[in-house]
């Protein structure tokens, strides 16, 4: 229903009006007025009031306008805001509550709750508390990183120095037990000469392992070229670099891609792995190591398989872990699968395996395209 208007026929006989009052007013003045400067500003003045009249009868059509219908449209709009507002003041409490509760069921509860009526300050000054402990937290955080990495920095010297300091002393040692071994056999008995090819197999094996420490300690800090890599070469140049029996084989499905990688980390990731595959087939008369790439949108996904012994439930959760071995390997250093989870991890991949005793394991691994 549309408000009342202005009349337009009133103000039209307000002015009809004051035409003749202007006459009226004219007929009854003295001759010598009629014509006076000073009556036509005062019948002037008159006419201008009118004419103010008729803008301000305007200005109130003009007010009364707006219809109910927009009223209560207008009336709709601010109730639907401060709706909104309630919302999100809802939603921030429950924010606070979650981040308030001390454990699972607690931080589940409030799901379950009714929603209450809030005090904007209280939870204003709650926000801010928050906000100055997620500050504080972060500080903290920022500190231990620091001391964090200022330790990895001093780990990394430190293995750097130790294997300096040990390799030459070790590799002396094998080397004098070889001449002596060389010179003196005529005058060992079996046993002496068993004893020190056990000295020089175990020298060897220390230098290894001082060997595997210092590539997983420096590894995720090594900086190299980013380089497009063939890994079907890749393979072959390990195969070219590492004890291969005759006895194994190597079989790979199609064809791996060409992927943009370190040469030296992916290298060893599957150096590592492929050594793991002899180790378990070269027992056997017809070992075979499979290598094969498996479609995935975000990632190089590859599996290593082999026939070989297989891996014992027990040992799969840690097998990942520095120095574990297997304990029917005594030749291993325990490093070797702990480098492959570091090398996984710097190209934000995962690393996983499914095995059976004496039938085969597969290693699955991924890196981020």
């Amino acid at each position: 229903m549309q408000i009342a208007q202005p009349n337009h026929d009133f103000n039209t006989y307000q002015r009809i009006m004051h035409s003749l009052l202007k006459r009226q007013v004219r007929k009854y003045l003295p001759e010598n007025l009629k014509d006076s400067e000073k009556i036509n500003v005062f019948l002037e003045a008159i006419d201008k009031s009118y004419s103010d009249y008729d803008d301000k009868a305007n200005m109130v059509q003009r007010a009364m306008n707006l219809s109910s219908d927009e009223l209560f449209k207008a009336n709709q709009d601010l109730h639907a805001e401060a709706e909104s507002e309630r919302k999100i003041l809802n939603i921030l409490k429950k924010a606070i509550e979650v981040l308030n509760s001390s454990n699972d069921q607690e931080k589940n509860s409030w799901k379950s709750k009714e929603i209450l009526e809030i005090d904007a300050l209280e939870l204003a000054a709650k926000i801010e508390n928050q906000a100055h402990d997620i500050v504080k937290m972060t500080a903290e955080k920022n500190t231990m990183l620091k001391n964090l990495e200022r330790q990895n920095d001093a780990l990394k010297d430190y293995a750097h120095i130790v294997s300096h300091d040990l390799k030459s002393p070790i590799r002396n040692i094998n080397a004098l037990m070889c001449w002596i071994l060389d010179e003196e056999k005529d005058k060992f008995s079996e046993s002496s000469k068993e004893n020190c090819k056990l000295v020089s197999q175990n020298i060897e094996k220390i230098d290894a392992l001082i060997d595997g420490i210092l590539k997983h300690a420096v590894i995720d800090s090594l900086e190299e070229e980013m380089i497009s890599l063939d890994l079907n070469k890749l393979i072959e140049e390990i195969k070219n670099t590492i004890y291969f029996p005759e006895t194994t084989q190597i079989n790979i499905v199609s064809s791996l891609p060409t992927i943009l990688a370190e040469k030296y980390k992916i290298e060893q990731l599957f150096k590592n792995l492929i050594t793991n595959a002899i180790a378990a087939t070269e027992h056997k008369d017809h070992g075979l190591i499979t290598i094969a790439i498996i479609e995935d949108p975000n990632f190089w996904k590859f599996s290593i398989t082999d026939n070989g012994r297989g891996i014992a439930d027990k040992h799969k959760e840690t097998i990942f872990h520095m120095f574990k071995k297997l304990e029917n390997n005594s030749s291993a250093t325990g490093i070797g699968l702990a480098l492959v989870k570091k090398v996984v991890n710097i190209y934000e991949g995962d690393v996983w395996l499914e095995s059976k005793e004496h039938i085969g394991t597969t290693f699955f691994f991924t890196l981020k395209k």
